[in-house]
Order: C-alpha cells, then sequence, then structure tokens
C-alpha cells in the first residue's frame, strides 16, 4: 500500500511533478481545426472514445463546417452522418439544436462564456470547460472526466462522488496553472496504466504515494470495493 502525503496539496504536487515527467507531451486527443469542430467533437465524445469521435469527425467535418450547416439539417440525417457514435439519435438531436442556437443566438459562432455554452444541448460542464480552455484559452475550472474521477479518488486527493463534487473539490487544493494539464495527465495515466478494472501498479510512478495500490490495499477507494 501507497502512502500518500501529509496533505492533499502536497500530494497533489508530487503527483503533478511525476506525472508532467512521464507524460511530457500529453494534451486533448480530440483532432479539430475550428472552435465549432471542436464543440461538436467534445459533445461526441460523451460516453464514446476519442479515436472513434475522429474518425467520425472526419467526414462530418467535411460535410458541416458552419453552424448554419448544422441548423439547416434533419435530426435524422445528422444521427445518420455520426453513426457509429454512441448515442448517436440523441446526439444528432443536440448537433441540430446546437447549430440553431448559435445561429440565433451567437451569429454562428461559439460563445466563450460558462454559462452560455451550458444553455445548448448536450453541453454540461465537463464539454464546457474542454471547449474553453481549448477553443478560447479560458480556464474557469478542472474538466472530471471518468479518469480524473477515478485516479483522484484512487489517490486520496478527493472523497466525493459525483463529477460536479469532484472539480469543486480539486480546485480547492490543485495549484489555478495546473488545472488544464490536471485532466490531460490524468487522462494519459488512465489509458496507460491506471486503468478501471486492472490497473498495472508495478509500474506505476504513483504507487508508493497511492492509497489504493494493490499491493498491500484492500479497497480501491475509487469505487469503494475490495480488490
Amino acid at each position: 500500500m501507497g502512502t500518500p502525503l501529509d496533505s492533499r496539496e502536497a500530494q497533489v504536487v508530487e503527483v503533478l511533478d511525476r506525472l508532467y515527467e512521464e507524460y511530457p507531451d500529453t494534451d486533448i486527443s480530440l483532432n479539430f481545426s475550428t472552435r465549432l469542430e471542436l464543440l461538436v467533437a467534445v459533445v461526441l465524445s460523451a460516453q464514446c472514445t476519442d479515436e472513434r469521435v475522429n474518425q467520425v469527425c472526419e467526414d462530418l467535418f467535411e460535410k458541416y463546417q458552419t453552424a448554419e450547416d448544422y441548423a439547416n439539417a434533419s435530426e435524422e440525417q445528422l444521427a445518420e452522418d455520426i453513426y457509429g457514435i454512441t448515442f448517436h439519435n440523441n446526439k444528432g438531436g443536440y448537433l441540430k439544436g446546437i447549430g440553431e442556437i448559435l445561429v440565433t443566438e451567437h451569429d454562428g459562432e461559439v460563445p466563450d462564456t460558462m454559462s452560455a455554452l451550458t444553455d445548448l444541448p448536450g453541453v454540461g460542464r465537463k464539454t464546457a470547460n474542454v471547449v474553453l480552455q481549448h477553443a478560447h484559452d479560458v480556464t474557469e475550472g478542472i474538466v472530471v472526466d471518468t479518469h480524473v474521477q477515478r485516479i483522484s479518488r484512487r489517490l486520496g486527493l478527493t472523497e466525493e462522488e459525483r463529477p460536479e463534487a469532484i472539480e469543486a473539490d480539486l480546485m480547492g487544493v490543485v495549484p489555478e496553472d495546473d488545472w488544464r494539464m490536471f485532466t490531460h495527465l490524468f487522462i494519459s495515466h488512465g489509458r496507460a496504466t491506471c486503468t478501471a478494472r486492472s490497473p498495472d501498479c508495478g509500474d506505476c510512478v504513483l504507487a508508493d504515494l497511492c492509497p489504493s495500490e494493490q499491493g498491500d490495499a484492500a479497497v480501491d477507494l475509487a469505487s469503494g470495493e475490495e480488490w
């Protein structure tokens, strides 16, 4: 069992130092060239792999290049064009609704505020945070996806369970300058080592700090269940 440092703040600093060294080139893995493309890609990525989203968006972005293009398409056509994406029927509706609101309320542009973004169909705080950070260079919070949720609990950085509560908790202990990269580092680590079902604790750069490390720990703090 790893032994966390005396405070969450100290634990965060040491975790980040090690992950920055382990994943020096980490960044967003969705492909996009415009703010609209990013918004669409992030909406489609909910409960779907980035790899699959990138595959579907390659053709989608050639066909739909403006908010008007999405607004003028039918939900059925959009659903067909994103077939293979999880919940493609629902997301087809989201894309049409997003196009319509962008056209009528934002002159076809992607807004740069949390409130305006979360008013769009299919856009919650997590999606809005990604768009703000990578489209507008505005960091208002920490993106809490499944990797951040899992690893932050395993490392004892939070005991909260809901993404919104985890974000608020982490914002109190993670240096603000690291909010954006925190997510990418945790995603990289979650994909490479600290996976959901079979984490590779024996090859983990954080094992000695992790109270969920399988060597001695009886419980996975991410789920509260026994290993």
